[in-house]
């Protein structure tokens, strides 16, 4: 599959590194606003032993029809800025090449954009494209679905002058229906990123907690993202849609042979659960 990169920061670079590793992708160009490095060679800026061309150009140098025309791609990964795709996203659509962005976080007309793309071509956005924070996520609303009383917190750390809640705290707390003010921010030193999703019941708490180590884990969730969202139909997707069938196919040796005709397993768990823990509030107050 041929790729073309957006974006060729700290991060850009962590995603190359692990696209070049892959012999089922192929790096044909990064894509970048600056003019350094202009016609480098990713593979040999990197130090990596790879046959791929990987030439980085300016935005400068190309309209995007011109560089698609020129050195065309199956997909288009989007590691730079909230207007990258004010670049890329017309062009990629009348060409039906797909679009992942892992952009933070974007202005409400960004997301329009890219929903309106999406009706040409194949979209994924996700403001944390790791697998593991990702993965989180579907286990954090699985719990959520199933006892939906508890009490819920999401506790963000970051780098000390990152100053802006992160967008994959907001992300989580979008996923799990809360409010802004269910998010905890900490800013010391060097952190990459940690994300944690307390759920505090009477009598017990649980933690799901990631912990961002390299950064090279976006390049591994957008690899992913790309060989799966290349699979779809046009539409505008999330990376819990991507991850969301192995999730089930993963569980089906818990299922039970049978199930109740209207109710599925979910919600009669989650009724069992609450109607306990409604009879446990009623003893705690005195009542029958």
């Amino acid at each position: 599959m041929r790729v073309g990169l957006v974006g060729f920061g700290k991060t850009g670079k962590a995603v190359a590194t692990v696209l070049l590793k892959d012999p089922k992708v192929r790096l044909e160009w990064v894509v970048r606003k600056s003019h350094k490095l202009e016609h480098r060679s990713v593979p040999e800026f990197l130090g990596i032993d790879s046959g791929e061309p990987g030439t980085i150009y300016s935005s400068s140098e190309f309209s995007a029809a011109e560089l698609l025309d020129k050195y065309p791609v199956d997909a288009i990964i989007d590691f730079s800025s909230e207007d990258g795709v004010d670049f890329y996203g017309q062009a990629a659509a009348d060409k039906g090449v797909a679009i992942v962005s892992a952009i933070s976080a974007y202005p409400n007309s960004q997301i329009r954009l890219l929903k309106k793309l999406s009706a040409h071509t194949k979209v994924l956005w996700s403001p944390n494209i790791t697998l593991g924070i990702n993965f989180m996520i579907l286990a954090a609303k699985t719990l959520k679905f199933i006892v939906p009383f508890t009490d819920i917190e999401i506790v963000e750390e970051h780098f000390k002058l990152k100053s802006e809640t992160s967008g994959t705290a907001i992300q989580i707390s979008n996923a799990l229906e809360l409010e802004p003010e269910n998010i905890k921010s900490i800013r010391a030193g060097g952190i990459i990123g940690v994300h944690e999703i307390i759920f505090g019941f009477p009598f017990q708490t649980v933690r799901l907690k990631h912990e961002s180590i390299s950064r090279e884990a976006f390049g591994d969730g957008a690899k992913f993202a790309v060989e799966e969202l290349v699979k779809q139909e046009n539409g505008f997707y999330s990376m819990e849609q991507m991850l969301g069938p192995y999730f089930i196919d993963s569980n089906k040796e818990f299922m039970p042979k049978s199930q109740a005709p209207k109710l599925s397993l979910g919600k009669r768990v989650s009724l069992k659960l609450t109607q306990g823990f409604n009879s446990l509030l009623n003893r705690r107050m005195g009542g029958k």
